[in-house]
C-alpha cells in the first residue's frame, strides 16, 4: 500500500512538472513574441535564455548566439554556441563562430569558420574577411588566392564599409580588395616594395577619393621609404 502511495504521488509530481513546463514554454514563447514586437533586445535575450532552459533547442541557442554578436557582445556570444567546429553546424551557428572569434582577436580559429563559410556560400564579402585574417597572420600565399578571387568577382555595386573614423564611410569593394593587395605587396618585401605597393594604392584611389585608410597608409610607407633613403645616405657617408 505504501508503495502504490509512492508511485501515485511520484506519477502526480512528474504530471505537475509537465504541466508546468507547458504553461512556462506557452509564457515565455509569448513573452519572445512580446519583446520582438517591441524591439527589446535584452527582452529578447532573457525570453530566449529561459526557452532553452525549459525546452533545449539548437535553433533557439544559434539565434541568441547571433543577437549577442550583433550587440557586439563576441563572448557571450561563444559561450552560447561554443567554438568547436561542427559538421552539421547551422548557417547562423558558423558565422557568429568566425565573427566572434575574429572580433576577440582569435585570427587562426576564426580562418577556418570563414573558410567554412566561404565553402558553404563563395562571396567576395567572406573572401575579404578571410584576406585580411591571412594577412593578419602572415599567410600571405591564401591571402593572395583570396584577393585574387575578390578583385575578380566583386561586382560594381558591391560596397565594404570602414569605421577608422568617426563617421563610417563606404568605398567599393574592389578598391578595398586592391588595398589588401597594397599590403600584401609591401609584406613580401618591406623595403624593395614601398613603391609597388604605393602604386596599387594610388590606383584603387581613383575608385575610391574618399578611402581615409589608404591615405594613412600611403603616408605611413612614404615615411618608411624616407627613413630607408636616410639610412642609406648615412651609410654611404
Amino acid at each position: 500500500m505504501k508503495r502504490f502511495l509512492v508511485l501515485i504521488l511520484l506519477v502526480a509530481s512528474f504530471q505537475l512538472s509537465a504541466q508546468n513546463n507547458t504553461d512556462l514554454l506557452k509564457h515565455y514563447e509569448a513573452y519572445y513574441k512580446q519583446m520582438k514586437k517591441q524591439g527589446d533586445v535584452n527582452g529578447i535575450i532573457n525570453a530566449l535564455t529561459h526557452l532553452n532552459v525549459i525546452q533545449p533547442s539548437a535553433a533557439r541557442l544559434d539565434t541568441l548566439g547571433y543577437i549577442y554578436m550583433s550587440e557586439g557582445n563576441y563572448s557571450q556570444a561563444l559561450n552560447t554556441v561554443g567554438i568547436d567546429k561542427i559538421a552539421n553546424d547551422s548557417d547562423i551557428a558558423v558565422q557568429v563562430k568566425a565573427v566572434s572569434l575574429k572580433s576577440v582577436g582569435q585570427p587562426k580559429l576564426a580562418i577556418g569558420f570563414f573558410e567554412e563559410m566561404f565553402k558553404r556560400t563563395p562571396k567576395p564579402l567572406i573572401a575579404y574577411e578571410l584576406a585580411e585574417l591571412n594577412l593578419q597572420t602572415q599567410n600571405l600565399a591564401e591571402a593572395e588566392k583570396n584577393i585574387a578571387y575578390g578583385l575578380t568577382n566583386s561586382k560594381d555595386d558591391m560596397t565594404k564599409t570602414f569605421y577608422e573614423t568617426q563617421t563610417p564611410y563606404q568605398v567599393p569593394l574592389k578598391s578595398a580588395f586592391m588595398y589588401l593587395n597594397a599590403l600584401v605587396t609591401y609584406n613580401k618585401d618591406t623595403k624593395a616594395n614601398i613603391d609597388a605597393a604605393v602604386d596599387i594604392l594610388d590606383a584603387a584611389l581613383k575608385s575610391a577619393p574618399n578611402f581615409n585608410l589608404i591615405q594613412i597608409s600611403k603616408n605611413e610607407l612614404l615615411r618608411q621609404k624616407q627613413v630607408l633613403q636616410a639610412e642609406a645616405a648615412q651609410t654611404k657617408q
